[in-house]
Protein backbone atom coordinates (compact mmCIF):
# COMPACT_ATOMS: atom_id res chain seq x y z
CA UNK A 1 0.00 0.00 0.00
CA UNK A 2 1.46 3.21 -0.83
CA UNK A 3 0.56 6.78 0.21
CA UNK A 4 0.32 9.80 -1.51
CA UNK A 5 0.10 13.07 -0.39
CA UNK A 6 -1.89 15.82 -2.61
CA UNK A 7 -1.70 19.67 -2.25
CA UNK A 8 -4.72 21.20 -2.89
CA UNK A 9 -7.24 24.14 -2.69
CA UNK A 10 -10.00 21.58 -2.52
CA UNK A 11 -11.42 22.03 -6.25
CA UNK A 12 -13.01 19.27 -7.44
CA UNK A 13 -10.52 18.96 -10.63
CA UNK A 14 -7.47 18.33 -8.36
CA UNK A 15 -8.94 15.34 -8.34
CA UNK A 16 -7.90 14.57 -12.21
CA UNK A 17 -4.58 13.02 -10.62
CA UNK A 18 -6.13 10.10 -9.42
CA UNK A 19 -7.17 8.54 -12.42
CA UNK A 20 -3.36 8.54 -13.87
CA UNK A 21 -2.13 7.97 -10.33
CA UNK A 22 -4.07 4.48 -10.37
CA UNK A 23 -2.64 3.68 -13.63
CA UNK A 24 0.71 4.48 -13.09
CA UNK A 25 0.65 2.38 -9.89
CA UNK A 26 -1.37 -0.63 -10.99
CA UNK A 27 -2.98 -2.72 -8.61
CA UNK A 28 -1.39 -1.32 -5.95
CA UNK A 29 -3.64 0.07 -3.10
CA UNK A 30 -3.52 3.58 -2.71
CA UNK A 31 -4.28 6.20 -0.13
CA UNK A 32 -4.84 9.88 -0.70
CA UNK A 33 -4.22 12.70 1.63
CA UNK A 34 -5.88 15.68 0.37
CA UNK A 35 -4.19 18.62 2.18
CA UNK A 36 -3.62 22.26 2.42
CA UNK A 37 -1.38 24.31 4.61
CA UNK A 38 -1.82 27.21 6.76
CA UNK A 39 0.58 29.25 8.70
CA UNK A 40 0.11 28.84 12.47
CA UNK A 41 -1.39 31.59 13.76
CA UNK A 42 0.28 34.17 16.70
CA UNK A 43 -2.98 34.42 18.17
CA UNK A 44 -3.63 32.57 21.76
CA UNK A 45 -7.06 32.25 21.00
CA UNK A 46 -6.85 31.00 17.42
CA UNK A 47 -4.20 28.44 19.00
CA UNK A 48 -6.30 27.37 22.15
CA UNK A 49 -9.39 26.48 19.32
CA UNK A 50 -7.12 25.05 16.39
CA UNK A 51 -8.45 21.14 17.33
CA UNK A 52 -12.18 22.41 17.03
CA UNK A 53 -11.54 24.13 13.96
CA UNK A 54 -14.01 23.61 11.03
CA UNK A 55 -14.07 26.50 9.15
CA UNK A 56 -11.88 25.20 6.84
CA UNK A 57 -14.02 22.44 5.98
CA UNK A 58 -16.23 25.09 4.41
CA UNK A 59 -13.65 25.50 1.55
CA UNK A 60 -14.14 21.48 0.74
CA UNK A 61 -17.25 21.75 -1.69
CA UNK A 62 -20.02 19.22 -2.06
CA UNK A 63 -18.75 18.65 -5.37
CA UNK A 64 -15.45 17.67 -4.11
CA UNK A 65 -16.63 14.99 -1.58
CA UNK A 66 -19.08 13.96 -4.39
CA UNK A 67 -15.89 13.37 -6.65
CA UNK A 68 -14.27 11.23 -4.21
CA UNK A 69 -16.97 8.84 -3.91
CA UNK A 70 -17.33 8.28 -7.15
CA UNK A 71 -13.44 8.06 -7.49
CA UNK A 72 -14.03 5.50 -4.89
CA UNK A 73 -16.22 3.12 -6.40
CA UNK A 74 -14.78 3.65 -10.21
CA UNK A 75 -11.11 2.69 -8.68
CA UNK A 76 -10.93 -0.41 -6.29
CA UNK A 77 -7.46 0.37 -5.59
CA UNK A 78 -8.19 3.90 -3.94
CA UNK A 79 -8.71 2.42 -0.19
CA UNK A 80 -8.79 5.41 1.35
CA UNK A 81 -9.12 9.47 0.70
CA UNK A 82 -8.49 11.61 3.72
CA UNK A 83 -9.26 15.51 3.74
CA UNK A 84 -6.32 17.10 6.34
CA UNK A 85 -5.50 20.85 7.09
CA UNK A 86 -2.02 21.26 8.35
CA UNK A 87 -0.85 24.15 10.50
CA UNK A 88 2.72 25.40 10.68
CA UNK A 89 5.55 26.14 8.41
CA UNK A 90 8.44 24.27 9.89
CA UNK A 91 10.26 21.27 7.81
CA UNK A 92 9.56 19.59 11.27
CA UNK A 93 6.13 19.46 11.95
CA UNK A 94 5.90 18.68 8.10
CA UNK A 95 8.12 15.70 8.63
CA UNK A 96 5.87 14.84 11.57
CA UNK A 97 2.79 15.18 9.23
CA UNK A 98 4.20 12.75 6.52
CA UNK A 99 5.16 9.68 9.03
CA UNK A 100 2.11 10.25 11.09
CA UNK A 101 0.11 9.66 8.12
CA UNK A 102 2.54 7.28 6.17
CA UNK A 103 2.77 9.24 3.15
CA UNK A 104 5.73 7.61 0.45
CA UNK A 105 5.13 10.19 -2.08
CA UNK A 106 4.15 13.78 -3.10
CA UNK A 107 2.65 14.61 -6.14
CA UNK A 108 4.18 17.22 -7.73
CA UNK A 109 2.22 21.05 -7.02
CA UNK A 110 2.39 21.57 -10.77
CA UNK A 111 0.28 18.70 -11.35
CA UNK A 112 -2.45 20.10 -8.38
CA UNK A 113 -4.88 23.13 -8.16
CA UNK A 114 -3.20 25.03 -5.42
CA UNK A 115 -4.31 28.64 -4.59
CA UNK A 116 -4.93 30.41 -1.04
CA UNK A 117 -7.86 29.70 -0.02
CA UNK A 118 -7.38 32.48 3.15
CA UNK A 119 -5.03 34.89 3.97
CA UNK A 120 -3.09 32.32 6.47
CA UNK A 121 -2.76 29.93 3.24
CA UNK A 122 1.07 29.14 2.13
CA UNK A 123 3.13 27.87 -0.39
CA UNK A 124 3.79 23.98 -0.05
CA UNK A 125 6.63 24.16 -2.71
CA UNK A 126 9.40 24.51 -0.13
CA UNK A 127 8.62 22.11 2.63
CA UNK A 128 8.12 19.58 -0.57
CA UNK A 129 11.26 20.61 -1.50
CA UNK A 130 13.13 19.81 1.59
CA UNK A 131 10.56 16.96 3.12
CA UNK A 132 13.52 14.44 1.00
CA UNK A 133 10.34 12.18 0.07
CA UNK A 134 10.30 11.61 -3.87
CA UNK A 135 7.82 14.13 -5.40
CA UNK A 136 5.61 12.07 -8.71
CA UNK A 137 3.62 13.55 -11.73
CA UNK A 138 0.28 12.80 -12.97
CA UNK A 139 1.15 11.39 -16.60
CA UNK A 140 -0.96 9.88 -19.44
CA UNK A 141 1.59 6.74 -19.94
CA UNK A 142 1.58 3.77 -17.52
CA UNK A 143 4.97 4.51 -16.27
CA UNK A 144 5.50 6.70 -12.61
CA UNK A 145 7.83 9.20 -12.26
CA UNK A 146 10.12 9.76 -9.89
CA UNK A 147 12.71 12.68 -8.77
CA UNK A 148 13.98 12.68 -5.67
CA UNK A 149 14.18 16.01 -4.05
CA UNK A 150 17.20 15.48 -1.56
CA UNK A 151 19.00 12.96 -0.53
CA UNK A 152 17.51 12.91 2.97
CA UNK A 153 16.80 9.66 5.07
CA UNK A 154 13.26 8.19 4.39
CA UNK A 155 10.73 8.52 6.93
CA UNK A 156 10.18 5.00 8.85
CA UNK A 157 7.22 3.25 8.13
CA UNK A 158 3.76 3.55 10.67
CA UNK A 159 0.65 2.40 9.79
CA UNK A 160 -2.00 4.25 7.95
CA UNK A 161 -5.45 4.14 9.43
CA UNK A 162 -8.11 4.26 7.37
CA UNK A 163 -10.31 7.26 7.44
CA UNK A 164 -13.66 7.60 5.37
CA UNK A 165 -15.69 10.34 4.12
Amino acid sequence: MQTILVTTDFNPSSLNCIPSLCRQFGETELNFVFIHLFKLSDSISDLLMLSRRTREFEHVSPEFYERCREIKKQYPQVKCLKIEFFYGSTLIMFKDFLEANDVRYILDPADCSVSKINKSSIDPNVLIQKCGLPVIRAEKDTTATIRPLSAASPIRENVLEEVSL
